[in-house]
């Protein structure tokens, strides 16, 4: 018999393995301290970071962060997490009012604790949210909520960052952090496009970021700039309230059936073994195995979706799958966008109950909504701009400056070698680190991001 694929990873370090089953702590130090300290005052003295400073600072409390801070604290790594928001968890309670994930929940358990059997197969946003906040107590997280990450500079000579934050009661605190990690997500600040006549509009223009819910624009009209998920669900989300509301296309789009077809890339956890051994899998794959998976998988997708494809063309939709076949899946590593998990919407655009509107016949915008080309009018008393988000790159460059940002060169996005660019991963610039994504991504990452940490705070891995 011949291999099919040999892989090697890193599972511990020896002497230094997590602090989990056998290993966990015994809790001597409060349970067993009559008078003394309890848990309670004990996390409250570590969350404060008073007496020392953190050795490792990450930036974002929401898949991402958590995943990473839960590993490095299994690890005996001293970690802070900065959270703009009042509340762990409210980076998705802020979202969007109907939204939920759109992948199921067998894939997208965070470290260490599995969502309860009794929830359902899409969770909420909501349920999401509040499960986070659950899980960095449980978790013993330090958390530092309606905290802003000001800015950062490598002090060579000491080997660590000077990072600024601001708290919520306006304070500035200097942290020096050895390992700065960003967990901010794929994208960052929202993208508002400059289209003609766009500001002589005299309705209500938000981006999708900003948007709630369609409730308060019932017998209204709607415009929504993109074709995306989010613009989609927001879509649904009008319609739903009554809002006559149309879609305005700019680029070809890749559309996949939540369920059955997008299930077919969910399909080893859906198996029911081992939540490890299905990540490991996973994560053994190269390169071009994943490359060939993508491809196969979605010649499949367009068998299952073929009566909705061929509906979305027939009305005009630019429909493509990817620039090498390999569908939404690669489009997301490469852009972070492009595709839309359908939850409906197509089969309402092509009853006609959604409008589509190809944006190159539209002349510009007027203060009544969208003029043509043939000189008619859509009105709208609503734009919604779902048209993305600048890359992290953005964000680097706000927060640490072009120069660290031109050291460390393109984050996501696939290089070279076929990985994603900077991610989980030592970057050319020593302590600066980058973990994001879906749940699974960040829950599988997460262990090999905490394993490199902890090697070089016991001087086994040096810098790139």
């Amino acid at each position: 018999m011949k291999a099919w694929l040999l892989s090697t990873t890193l599972e511990a370090l020896a002497g230094h393995e997590e602090r989990i089953g056998a290993n966990r702590p015994t809790g001597a130090a409060y349970s067993r301290d009559f008078g003394g300290d309890n848990r309670a005052d004990m996390r409250r003295k570590a969350s404060a970071y008073d007496d020392r400073e953190p050795a490792v600072l990450v930036i974002g409390g929401a898949q991402a962060g958590l995943s990473i801070a839960a590993r490095l604290n299994q690890l005996d790594v001293d970690t802070l997490v900065v959270e703009q928001w009042p509340r762990i968890g409210d980076s998705w309670r802020k979202r969007y009012h109907s939204l939920a994930l759109h992948n199921s929940i067998h894939l997208n358990h965070l470290p260490y604790m599995e969502f309860p059997p009794t929830w359902p197969k899409y969770i909420p946003k909501d349920m999401l949210g509040n499960w986070f906040e659950f899980y960095a107590d449980a978790m013993e997280i330090n958390c530092w909520t309606g905290t802003t990450f000001v800015g950062g500079a490598w002090d060579e000579a000491a080997k660590c960052w000077t990072a600024r934050v601001k708290r919520a009661d306006g304070d500035e605190r200097i942290l020096r952090p050895r390992h700065l990690v960003f967990a901010n997500g794929v994208s960052s600040y929202p993208m508002l496009p400059d289209l003609p006549g766009l500001d002589a509009f005299k309705g209500e223009i938000i981006h999708s970021e900003g948007f709630d819910s369609g409730a308060g624009w019932a017998g209204k009209n709607a415009l929504i700039l993109g074709t995306g998920s989010s613009a989609n669900d927001i879509a649904l989300d009008l319609h739903s309230h009554g809002v006559n509301t149309t879609l305005i296309q700019r680029g070809s789009t890749t559309v996949v059936s939540i369920d059955p077809s997008a299930r077919l890339n969910e399909a080893i956890w859906d198996e029911g073994g081992r939540l490890e051994d299905c990540d490991l899998i996973v994560s053994s794959a190269t390169p071009p195995l994943i490359i060939k998976a993508y491809k196969a998988v979605t010649q499949r997708m367009l068998e299952l979706d073929r009566e909705m494809i061929e509906g979305l063309r027939g009305i005009g939709f630019k429909h493509d799958v990817g620039e090498d076949e390999t569908g939404h899946q690669m489009k997301y590593f490469r852009r972070g966008g492009g595709y839309n998990l359908d939850a409906g919407s197509s089969a309402l655009m092509i009853k006609g109950k959604l409008g589509l509107l190809q944006y190159d016949r539209i002349e510009r915008f007027t203060a009544a909504g969208a003029l043509l080309k043939d000189g008619t009018t859509v009105p709208a008393d609503l734009i919604v701009l779902a048209t993305g988000y600048y890359p992290q790159e953005e964000l680097v460059r706000r927060a640490i400056g072009d120069a660290m940002l031109d050291r460390i060169g393109p984050v996501w996005g696939i290089g070279e070698d076929g990985e994603l660019n900077n991610m989980f991963k030592r970057t050319p610039q020593q302590g600066l680190w980058f973990i994001a994504g879906g749940l699974s991504q960040c829950r599988i990452n997460s262990k090999y991001l905490a394993l490199q940490i902890k090697a070089m705070e016991l001087g086994k891995l040096g810098p790139l």
